[in-house]
């Protein structure tokens, strides 16, 4: 099966095309956020650099958040009309699991991921995995809270139904609060830096994993935890209006 993977949540815009889960070609770029100009000229290159078409395609999977709201729209959009215009089915997957899928061959069975995504002023976004049978299950699903509540819900969580477990985090999140995280968790192990970013082939490798199970068959939707800033702004402002009044 061929794979066309595509991430644009973040700065970087990447691209990949896989084998099942063998990487054949894989594009990034950190250009800031202008990935409505960078991401179609990528896909061609990458069919070009591997000889490949559109039409090669078997499944086309993508980031659907969360992340930067317009990079997320950008992405999902191209995944869904390439995918309407030649019957590719398509599969979109969050941005903590795929985080967590850049170290799921790096733990043994039985043991836990938790992926933290900053989104400034100590709020973050988590999600929580355990690793059986050489996928990833999601224990907790994926959510917006400041780094307390969301290292309270995990404590709360493993203090329920886990026995001493061996707890991983990545992310940028788990580096940024990685001072909060050991108070609570002393054991507490860390991705490697390079294992703290989104990138594509994990993208692609994850879609995989969920087409071949079949445990993701939702239609491709953006995944928003958070609104957007601009509406925020508006609601605050409004707010304090009819306070005034």
């Amino acid at each position: 099966m061929k794979i066309l993977s595509i991430d644009t949540t973040s700065n970087i815009c990447g691209v990949s095309i896989l084998e099942n889960t063998k990487l054949i070609c894989s594009l990034d770029t950190n250009t800031g956020r202008t990935h409505s100009e960078n991401l179609m000229p990528m896909i061609k290159e990458a069919f070009t650099k591997s000889n490949l078409t559109l039409q090669d395609i078997n499944l086309i999977t993508c980031d659907i958040g969360p992340g930067s709201f317009t990079g997320i729209r950008i992405g999902v959009s191209t995944a869904k009309a390439f995918g309407d215009s030649l019957n590719i089915p398509c599969i979109g997957i969050n941005s903590l699991e795929v985080l967590a899928y850049n170290i799921k061959d790096d733990i043994q069975e039985n043991e836990f991921i938790c992926s933290i995504i900053d989104c400034k002023n100590d709020n973050c976004y988590f999600a929580f995995y355990e690793k059986k049978n050489s996928v990833l299950e999601n224990l907790i699903e994926p959510q917006a809270e400041s780094i307390e509540t969301c290292l309270a819900i995990l404590k709360s969580y493993c203090e329920d139904t886990l026995e001493n477990p061996s707890l991983y985090f990545v992310g940028d999140g788990s580096d940024i609060y990685k001072t909060a995280i050991q108070k609570v968790y002393k054991h507490a192990n860390f991705a490697a830096n390079d294992s703290n970013l989104i990138n594509s082939y994990s993208l692609g490798i994850a879609g995989f994993d969920n087409y071949k199970s079949r445990a993701n068959t939702k239609e491709v939707l953006p995944l928003y935890l958070k609104k957007p800033q601009a509406q925020r702004q508006l609601e605050e402002k409004q707010n304090n209006h009819f306070r005034k009044d």
